[in-house]
């Protein structure tokens, strides 16, 4: 089993952007820890970044062709990407929403999510944990 992980734009500042927000650790981190749990949990992890919104969309289309799960952070394009929830909803395996920060927490304009009402579930807060939570699950459902 092959699970998608894809984090959109400014994610690939991790480490930098914000560490009082979203911690110290760096994308390669993110990448190896969540290629670490996926390998504990028997499954391919393949981690993907893009600050493009047209390249996040062909890989939501990638999963949706090949029936993938996927652990989304699509990072501000949640709060007003139709395109990116539309091709959410086009998935054919489950798709779990995860953010680092506790989005509700946050300015009002986070509070909403175009993606969570096409998403299996949402891990908000936790921070990369949230992503070790995502992983799992899907590996569960396979």
């Amino acid at each position: 089993m092959k699970i998608l992980v894809l984090n959109g734009p400014n994610l690939g500042r991790l480490g930098t952007r914000e560490p009082d927000i979203y911690g110290s650790e760096t994308h390669a981190d993110l990448t190896a820890y969540c290629e670490r749990v996926g390998t504990d949990a028997g499954v391919q992890v393949e981690v993907r970044q893009t600050d493009f919104e047209g390249e996040m969309l062909h890989h939501l289309h990638e999963a949706a062709d090949h029936g993938y799960p996927v652990v989304l952070n699509a990072g501000a394009w949640t709060h007003y990407s139709i395109a990116v929830r539309d091709a959410c909803a086009a998935l054919t395996a489950p798709l779990v929403e995860v953010h680092i920060s506790n989005t509700y927490r946050r300015e009002e304009f986070r509070h909403h999510s175009y993606i969570s009402a096409v998403a299996t579930g949402v891990i908000a807060g936790l921070g990369t944990y949230g992503y070790e939570a995502a992983i799992r699950f899907l590996a569960a459902q396979n």
